[in-house]
């Protein structure tokens, strides 16, 4: 009993150590927050749980598969309670949210624990170890990968608040970062399990050089980071402070429009990019006809009568129109033909050009719901009302271009993945602008650690970032990372400031994710290995 009650100390530990990251502290944390839970599952193959009635050696089969599902809840209460206590704001939106954000997330980080559980009781250490380290990156990866994803746990997102300390990122990504925290979790766990004075000593060694020598390097490319001067754009963010809930939809489309215009012309006459936030208009505008749309043409009068040599990057929602169903996610109109709806981002210039984007990063349960979930529930056929199913789904890009300037567009959750928006500057864009809507989440940790990842974003790149929230972070981001000037929760206003352009590709820029990529390969060698080795025992080609 006594050795249970140790086991939930641990457990609630582990999810002590992990959640503040995610809650508007640093990120220091999770370089030990998994060592109460290694210590959980090295504490079930030193006791004799599972043993026989005299005890001595687990009872073969049995007591191994005791063990697992011992672990296995343990591992599944301490993954489920760091997700409530970091995702609990989500269900300021939906309830469903925080649910399905908890058991996708839950679900990936499982399946490396416990492949670390069963191979540490029955291979070598160093090949566990290797096997917890790569399949939690890969898992990490291919859950960046998927359209339906929740990717906001990795751990390498820990440091978004520590930004002078991960500068390294423009060379490996947040993947780096989740190598860095496993590493360091390994390490300080070995000192406190290892009883050899000389090895624990030789852990506590390496343990201080794998914590220690990132925050040197990042330091050090920190402070001697020069800005890119030699090329500036001016540019305007429009925080409207609209209640998303209840304003947006009081307010008639034509009283909309005329807000909107009116707050953005309180920017200077030289601006040359006026960027407003994600979805600010009630009704879609259809791409076929876009240019005769009203907020668009309304757009074109304000900048051609007081900005024209200005442009206007803004989030609205778009219709695309099909003869046939040319999508998973196109809709059917009652009249006949088809269509899909957009989140999508206009770039609009004074001579009434418009440039679209797509997102290409759709929110779970909000944006995207997969068609199997309405297919397996097609029999309760209840009509909710509104858009249902998913919106359509775009590519990173396209680079909007105006007056020989590249302005990248990321659309909210765009700018969470670190590879996806990496690929638009890659295609030539010299600033990042992103548009959010934060205000559905009220003021919560959401709409702060929303821009903390857009600084991680502007280190991984090298891009500075305007970026526009119709409530909650609004502001600047320079290249280097940090935030230069930004308005807050429930604050509405302009602010303007020059930006820095910049044409340098990153390693990571250049090279993507690598890091997870390379994690995959080798965890399946691992296990293929493992494999290996247990068939070798068993024909006892390896002593016992």
């Amino acid at each position: 009993m006594k050795l249970i009650w140790k086991r939930l100390g641990a457990g609630a530990l582990s999810i002590a150590l992990l959640s503040p990251a995610w809650l508007g502290g640093g990120g220091l944390t999770t370089l030990i927050g998994l060592v109460p839970l290694l210590w959980i599952n090295h504490s079930y193959n030193r006791s004799n749980e599972g043993s026989s009635p005299r005890g001595g050696a687990p009872q073969g089969r049995l007591g191994r598969e005791r063990s697992w599902w011992r672990v296995f809840g343990w591992a599944l209460l301490t993954f489920v309670g760091w997700n409530l206590a970091t995702c609990w704001w989500v269900g300021y939106a939906t309830w469903v949210g925080p649910l399905g954000a908890t058991l996708f997330s839950t679900w990936w980080s499982m399946v490396p624990f416990m492949l670390y559980h069963t191979v540490s009781k029955r291979a070598p250490k160093i090949l566990s170890y290797t096997l917890l380290v790569t399949a939690w990156i890969a898992c990490e990866f291919l859950y960046h990968q998927g359209s339906f994803s929740y990717p906001w746990l990795t751990l390498g997102n820990a440091f978004s608040n520590n930004i002078p300390l991960i500068q390294w990122y423009e060379y490996t990504g947040i993947f780096g970062g989740s190598l860095w925290v496993l590493l360091c979790n390994i390490f300080v766990f070995e000192i406190l399990i290892e009883s050899d004075r000389y090895r624990r000593r030789t852990a506590a060694v390496w343990a201080g050089v794998v914590i220690l020598m990132p925050m040197v390097i990042s330091q050090i490319i920190y402070h001697t980071y020069h800005i890119p001067t030699s090329k500036t754009v001016t540019a305007s963010i429009v925080q409207p402070n609209i209640d998303p809930y209840k304003e947006f939809w009081e307010m008639t489309p034509v009283a909309q429009e005329q807000n909107l215009l009116a707050i953005a012309s309180e920017a200077p006459t030289d601006v040359d990019v006026i960027v407003l936030p994600e979805t600010v208009f009630q009704h879609p505008m259809n791409e076929q006809r876009i240019e005769l749309a009203r907020p668009v043409r309304g757009i074109v009068g304000l900048l051609g009568g007081k900005y024209p040599e200005a442009f206007y990057i803004v989030g609205v929602e778009t219709i695309v129109d099909y003869d046939t169903p040319q999508t998973g996610t196109a809709r059917t109109y009652r009249r006949g033909g088809y269509y899909d709806v957009f989140n999508a981002s206009l770039g609009v210039d004074a001579a009434g050009n418009v440039q679209i984007h797509h997102k290409g990063k759709l929110v779970i349960g909000v944006e995207n719901t997969p068609g199997w979930v309405f297919k397996a529930l097609k029999f309760i056929n209840v009509d909710l009302g509104g858009t249902t199913g998913s919106l359509g789904m775009g590519k990173p890009g396209p680079v909007f271009r105006h007056n020989g300037t590249g302005y990248g567009s990321a659309i909210c959750w765009e700018a969470v993945y670190g590879e996806f928006y990496g690929r638009v500057v890659r295609d030539g864009a010299q600033v990042m602008c992103v548009s959010s809507n934060d205000g559905w989440w009220g003021d919560t940790p959401g709409h702060r650690l929303l821009f903390s990842y857009s600084q991680m974003r502007a280190v991984e790149t090298r891009r500075a970032i305007v970026r526009s929230a119709n409530t909650g972070t609004s502001g600047f981001i320079d290249s280097r990372g940090d935030a230069i000037e930004k308005l807050g929760w429930a604050q509405r206003g302009v602010l303007t400031q020059t930006v820095e352009l910049n044409d340098h590709i990153t390693f990571y820029t250049r090279y993507g994710d690598y890091v997870g990529r390379i994690s995959l390969y080798v965890s399946i060698l691992c296990l293929l290995y493992y494999i290996a080795y247990r068939v070798r025992r068993k024909n006892h080609l390896v002593t016992q």
